[in-house]
């Protein structure tokens, strides 16, 4: 979906495919089929922006096989979608019963990193519609915090500023300029946007910036306008923003918080959880773990790394954080000139809900991306915005 800023520049709105496992090429244009078109169609639209998460074989095949990737990009045209933008955080395994700490492998310290983000900026320079210049990547914000050190950090970022060159390059060859933003998000070394200024400067590209979920700004409980404000102040290019909400309990000491709360602790991804107290921030890596003992202080609200549907949050005695996101989109949007203009919601635990509310089937599943997205586009004509055809 596209918009018009009042400044006469295009906002792209997509929503993420990782919410459907694939990790192959056949899979991924079983996407297209099963569940992308369908949601273009109850929006009405004819043309959909989609953001496209490549696992590891899907990446190689396209890179590999230039007629793979011109079907893909016949698919696509057929289907009436479109793609500015890549997920380039997992990996691989993404579906699996269990990810939890496997997202976070290989970290930018691994060669296998730099060479798969390549291989999608490569794809995405041939995947980017023809009235389309730019594109971006979403990757992981350079490893989780653990058996991260001096010399592993050094790596990280010589390979990142490698990376900056390869884009560059890739530019002279194309004319496409592909930007790769470092996804902030609880646990990992960059767990905020403050942490991101170190790096981002340091490497000094425009080429490398950053990608602003608004579920892991709030899970920090950073206040939107001053994370976004420190980031322009630095010149930190925000590549894209993730539109996405996290769980929230205001009172999580109260019995029945917690039993709401233990609903959502479900055994695929991690929900990094957090809390503000008189020290700092306090937080665990995992949702059990907060509910068990006094792992958490529980005097303040605890918010959880857990993407809810934007449009549907929660049954009291929960909510979502979906003000943060409103605020964040205006901070990123609503100015004389955005700060980005690649947005993608981002809700892929539709099947790690409690079971009552999860899809019962494609269709139900294709409704509530459809209901996400039409928020999502309500919120940017509030803001100025005017959709495009």
């Amino acid at each position: 979906m596209r918009f018009r800023h009042p400044d006469g520049s295009t906002v792209h709105l997509a929503y993420c495919t990782n919410v459907h496992p694939a990790e192959t090429l056949d899979g991924v244009l079983a996407q297209l089929r099963d569940h992308c078109e369908p949601v273009r169609r109850r929006l009405g639209r004819d043309r959909l922006g989609i953001g496209l998460w490549l696992a590891k074989d899907a990446a190689h095949t396209l890179v590999t096989d230039p007629s793979a990737l011109r079907g893909l990009r016949s698919e696509l045209d057929r289907r009436g979608l479109e793609v500015v933008t890549l997920n380039g955080f997992p990996y691989e395994g993404f579906g699996a019963e269990e990810v939890k700490y496997r997202v976070y492998k290989p970290d930018w310290a691994d060669p296998e990193r730099l060479d798969h983000t390549t291989s999608l900026a490569r794809v995405l320079a041939q995947l980017l519609p023809d009235d389309v210049t730019e594109g971006s990547i979403s990757t992981l914000p350079l490893a989780w915090r653990t058996a991260y050190d001096d010399e592993r950090a050094a790596t990280a970022l010589t390979a990142l500023s490698t990376l900056a060159q390869r884009l560059d390059a890739l530019h002279d060859l194309t004319g496409r300029s592909i930007r790769v933003g470092l996804e902030p998000e609880p646990g990992c070394t960059v767990e905020t946007t403050t942490d991101a200024l170190t790096p981002l400067t340091a490497i000094g590209h425009d080429r490398i910036g950053i990608c602003v979920d608004t579920c892991h700004l709030a899970t920090s409980f950073e206040d939107p306008h001053t994370a976004l404000d420190a980031l322009t102040q630095a010149r930190v290019p925000v590549v894209k923003s993730q539109l996405s909400a996290a769980l929230h309990a205001e009172h999580p000491h109260l019995p029945e918080v917690r039993t709401a709360l233990a609903a959502f602790d479900e055994p695929r991804f991690l929900h990094q959880t957090r809390t503000r107290t008189s020290a700092g921030l306090r937080g665990t890596d995992d949702l059990g773990e907060a509910l068990t003992g006094d792992a958490l202080p529980d005097a303040s609200p605890w918010r959880a790394h857990f993407h809810v549907p934007l449009h549907a949050a929660p049954a009291a005695p929960l909510t979502s954080t979906l003000p943060v996101l409103q605020a964040a989109l205006a901070h990123l949007v609503g100015g004389p000139h955005p700060l980005t203009r690649h947005l993608e919601v981002e809700t892929y635990t539709w099947q790690a809900l409690p079971p009552e509310l999860r899809p019962r089937a494609r269709a139900h599943l294709a409704d509530g991306t459809a209901a996400e997205l039409a928020l999502a586009r309500d919120l940017l004509t509030d803001l100025g915005l005017k959709e495009l055809p």
